[in-house]
């Protein structure tokens, strides 16, 4: 399979990078006045002082008056200023960047650092309008598949292979490099094998994991219906929270009947947390903790960058009613409605773990070093939540990290012979 170009960044992309990072300065230095002000008056409050005059709670914090709350006052004002006039400069220097030279192919490097930027505070960068906020989108060749732009027909098959990424990952990121610095991918291996076409997507991990769903069943309708050769089959490789969103987009289709759900065949996920990542309840009870006294409190919101995304990863949150209305940062029991594996599919499951062959309690407690065990492998303490994956179409790797899921030749092997 010859390798695929890397997508051009235009000069309008380099200009929306500058206005997505002004943006967020502009925002994190009022997030930082907000916060030290808080901590200010939680301070005085605690020691009977009220500040110059009296303090006021504004939002969920509280807010100073009088001199020192003149001064908190400006720097916002000055703040806010200074960020809306770059922003403004910035906007009105993209047409005039339209014109200029050719630009060099994206890098791997700015892709990560965009994919782990949304992952983090991705739906912050949504809500704000920010430039950096990555729209999704569905690639072959490693071009953007517009609606009306489609590949040729004899450079495809109707054998679709879909491949969503995990958490503060991109599309480029299943590509690895084999011993002799050639590139290869298990999308490659498929393709190779058994005549897929790989379809890949990125997405922005960081806002809710439903959705992501809705999104990805819309994409995948207009992928069917303009497709230039009919679509036999639809394969799914997914990695990590990819799983969940994939998840998810089948359960959206069970209320509209989505064309495309008919055509899915088989869905394979790669150490996805069904059941939800440890590291995600650690961040909530940080949360929990800083909130516990008035002096941490204001900084709190530190633990609270956090995006959707990350703390849908808690249980493994798939459904829109799984979070709406709730506090996300509270902490709760799982009380999500159990979502079974989607019928009429084939489902495949590959866990990973660090730990040695046998060695049951580091299975259960480390797994992947991201994701358990049993998570991966769809097991929960309560039964009635499993999720039913056929001895013969799960497989755990043994002495592999969640990263190492991507390249394993192991994982490369199980692949082909289970999607035959």
């Amino acid at each position: 399979m010859p390798t695929p170009p890397r997508t051009k960044v235009s000069a309008k992309a380099i200009a929306t990078d500058l206005r997505g990072a002004a943006q967020l300065a502009t925002q994190a230095t009022l997030g930082v006045a907000r916060m030290a002000e808080g901590v200010h008056q939680s301070v005085l409050g605690t020691l009977g002082a009220r500040g110059d005059t009296s303090s006021t709670l504004t939002g969920s914090h509280p807010q100073a008056t009088g001199l020192t709350g003149w001064v908190y006052s400006a720097v916002r004002g000055i703040t806010a200023l200074v960020g809306k006039s770059a922003d403004t400069a910035l906007r009105a220097l993209t047409p005039w960047l339209e014109t200029a030279g050719a630009q060099p192919p994206e890098s791997p490097q700015r892709a990560a650092v965009v994919a782990a930027l949304n992952g983090v505070l991705g739906d912050h960068l949504a809500a704000t309008g920010n430039p950096l906020a990555t729209p999704m989108s569905l690639r072959f060749n490693g071009a953007v598949l517009d609606p009306g732009q489609m590949p040729a027909p004899a450079a495809v098959s109707g054998k679709l292979l879909i491949v969503l990424h995990g958490l503060c990952m991109n599309d480029l990121q299943w590509e690895h490099a084999t011993a002799d610095g050639s590139p290869t991918s298990h999308a490659a291996a498929l393709a190779d094998a058994h005549g897929y076409t790989p379809v890949f997507v990125r997405y922005n991990t960081g806002l809710h994991i439903s959705v992501n769903g809705a999104a990805l069943s819309e994409k995948l309708g207009e992928l069917v219906a303009q497709w230039p050769v009919a679509v036999e089959s639809i394969t799914v490789l997914v990695h990590s929270m990819g799983g969940l969103v994939a998840r998810s987009a089948c359960a959206t289709t069970e209320a509209n009947a989505a064309p495309w759900r008919a055509l899915l065949k088989s869905m394979v996920f790669l150490g996805t947390p069904h059941h939800g990542a440890p590291l995600e309840r650690a961040g909530n009870w940080v949360d929990v903790v800083l909130g516990s006294t008035p002096y941490s409190r204001p900084l709190a919101k530190l633990g609270q960058l956090r995006s959707a995304g990350i703390t849908d990863l808690r249980y493994g949150l798939v459904l829109e009613s799984d979070w709406k209305g709730l506090d996300r940062f509270r902490r709760q029991p799982d009380r999500r409605t159990h979502l079974p594996l989607p019928g009429g599919v084939d489902c495949y499951t590959v866990a990973a773990t660090v730990a040695k062959p046998r060695s049951l309690l580091a299975e259960r407690l480390v797994g992947d070093g991201l994701v358990p065990l049993h998570s991966a492998l769809g097991r929960h303490d309560d039964a009635g939540r499993t999720l039913h994956f056929p001895k013969n179409r799960q497989a755990v790797v043994y002495r592999l990290n969640h990263m190492e899921l991507l390249s394993s030749p192991v994982v490369r092997e199980l692949l082909v012979n289970w999607l035959a």
